[in-house]
């Protein structure tokens, strides 16, 4: 499972379970320099509080900051060919729409042996986002682009008052890089994570919400 901590990942693997497809484990891009999930900016020790939750290992793959395309897409390399070697046949992706995002995985797993899975593609955002909250998924906006959404929406919790508050235009599962999310509880975890909303940064051009353990 391609795994981002967020929402989406979540959903698309709790989907790929329900669909028959055994779980091997969690695919975590890292930034090296913080030592938080890349983009989510989560904490490592909340990262495995998720794993430990859903019962799956961690396989963390370390980019520098900044990160050339060059290097992740080697240590990308590095990280299937040793999934493969494993026995993994499938690697499992939360995309919801983006055509140019799914182009380049799979150009990037041709030929690798890998095939890719999109469980959640394609479905509409605002009616999937409320089925998100359906199935139990509870998560905490870590990240904002501040350019399509206001700073404020950072650290706010992903119900339906944030859904029905959402600036028109902002598509209410965040695929166009709106928000990014942590993942409190969802389906498969063995129960929920007790955390609490920390400071609020701006940073590289972004706004970053640091969630703490409680």
């Amino acid at each position: 499972m391609s795994w981002s901590s967020g929402k989406d990942s979540a959903l698309a693997l709790a989907e790929a379970r329900d669909s028959g497809v055994e779980v091997a484990g969690l695919l975590v891009t890292m930034n090296a320099t913080s030592d938080r999930v890349a983009m989510h900016a989560v904490r490592r020790r909340l990262l495995e509080q998720q794993a430990a939750a859903l019962r799956l290992p961690l396989h963390l793959v370390q980019l520098p900051w900044p990160c050339p395309n060059e290097d992740y897409e080697r240590l990308m390399t590095e990280a299937l060919d040793a999934a493969r070697a494993d026995g993994v046949d499938t690697i499992v992706f939360g995309d919801l729409f983006l055509a140019d995002i799914r182009a380049y995985r799979e150009q990037q797993l041709a030929g690798t042996g890998i095939t890719p899975l999109f469980p959640l593609w394609d479905r509409p955002t605002p009616e999937l986002a409320r089925y998100m909250l359906d199935v139990g998924i509870d998560a905490v906006l870590t990240c904002v682009d501040p350019k399509q959404l206001p700073a404020a929406y950072a650290g706010r919790r992903f119900d339906l008052a944030l859904l029905a508050e959402l600036p028109a235009g902002v598509d209410p599962c965040g695929e166009n890089g709106e928000f990014h999310t942590f993942v409190v509880d969802a389906p498969g975890f063995s129960a929920p994570l007790d955390v609490t909303v920390g400071e609020v940064v701006e940073r590289d051009g972004f706004v970053f919400c640091d969630v703490l353990p409680t």
